[in-house]
């Protein structure tokens, strides 16, 4: 009777196991194809050289590309210092911190508004946020070049005004790859504040003015500790895709912004260099990595909590 019931068990355990894999399967099929397999693939090409006609030398292992990052060969194969890259690097993890921070800026007032309208209102206000997302981001791009060209809508007004003398340079600098992506990435900030707020107990800010607190007093310590999952999310939903975008610091910074997705573009493209390519998006990884590990260690439950 025991022997039976011990073999009953172990074939539900492997039951189990079997239903596990067949449910899992296609999922870690597609990761390891789609995602394992391309970053082997970057890792295979790094570690080798760039020969004369562009393409890569697959019988020598070299961290040329790597040395890149910091130095350059001179024409006696000695290194010397070039921080051109790392500058790149720094320029961009910069421009996503910025795009961040303003979409934060913008978005927190813009879900807390949401968040107290009726229900009615909180429909239509999400689909009004989410209308940018039907037109093509090539499209949106091309409109703020519109608005930021020196005889563009902006500048047209403001010398018609008389603000101005002369046409601000709002176009091909910091500035307009700033605007560009903190318009395109808004909704990301939004969507997951708007979704902390929305579940926010309207009774804890009535308490909260009950005992005499203002509104200053009630929004960090009621509405701030609310939103704090939806601003960390919409933070990594905002800063992540910044630092690896092309198409805005491409067509807004006008070729004199280039951030790391532009660089790396470019190496695979007319440089022909691609084993930095690949160490370029390896430090575009690293960087993603670091962003969600903090992330991570922001969201950990502290020991002793609830």
């Amino acid at each position: 009777m025991t022997m039976a019931v011990t073999e009953n068990s172990v074939g539900q355990r492997r039951a189990a196991w079997r239903a596990r894999a067949i449910l899992i399967g296609p999922a870690a099929l597609a990761i390891g194809v789609f995602m394992v397999v391309p970053l082997l693939l970057m890792a295979w090409i790094s570690i080798h050289e760039r020969d004369f006609s562009g393409s890569v030398v697959w019988d020598s292992y070299s961290p040329e590309a790597y040395l890149r990052f910091i130095f350059e060969r001179n024409l006696d194969d000695s290194l010397s210092w070039n921080f051109d890259y790392l500058s790149i690097i720094l320029r961009s993890v910069w421009l996503s911190a910025i795009t961040t921070a303003l979409s934060l800026l913008v978005g927190f007032p813009t879900a807390l508004f949401m968040a107290t309208r009726s229900e009615k209102w909180r429909a239509i206000l999400v689909f009004l946020v989410t209308i940018p997302f039907w037109t093509n981001l090539l499209v949106r791009n091309y409109a703020w070049i519109l608005l930021l060209r020196d005889h563009g809508t902006i500048n047209s007004f403001l010398l018609w005004t008389g603000i101005i003398g002369e046409p601000l340079p709002l176009l091909h600098n910091g500035f307009a790859v700033s605007v560009g992506l903190t318009y395109s990435f808004l909704p990301f900030m939004v969507l997951p504040i708007y979704a902390s707020l929305e579940k926010l107990d309207p009774r804890l800010i009535e308490a909260s003015f009950d005992l005499y607190a203002n509104r200053v007093r009630t929004l960090w310590h009621i509405v701030l500790p609310a939103a704090k999952p939806g601003i960390i999310a919409g933070s990594i939903l905002v800063f992540v895709p910044c630092l690896g975008s092309y198409v805005t610091p491409e067509l807004l910074g006008g070729g004199k912004t280039m951030m790391i997705g532009n660089l790396i573009g470019l190496q695979f493209g007319a440089a022909r260099n691609w084993p930095f390519g690949a160490a370029l998006g390896f430090a575009l990884l690293s960087l993603v990595l670091i962003a969600m590990t903090i992330y991570a260690l922001k969201a950990r439950p502290k020991a002793g909590s609830q």
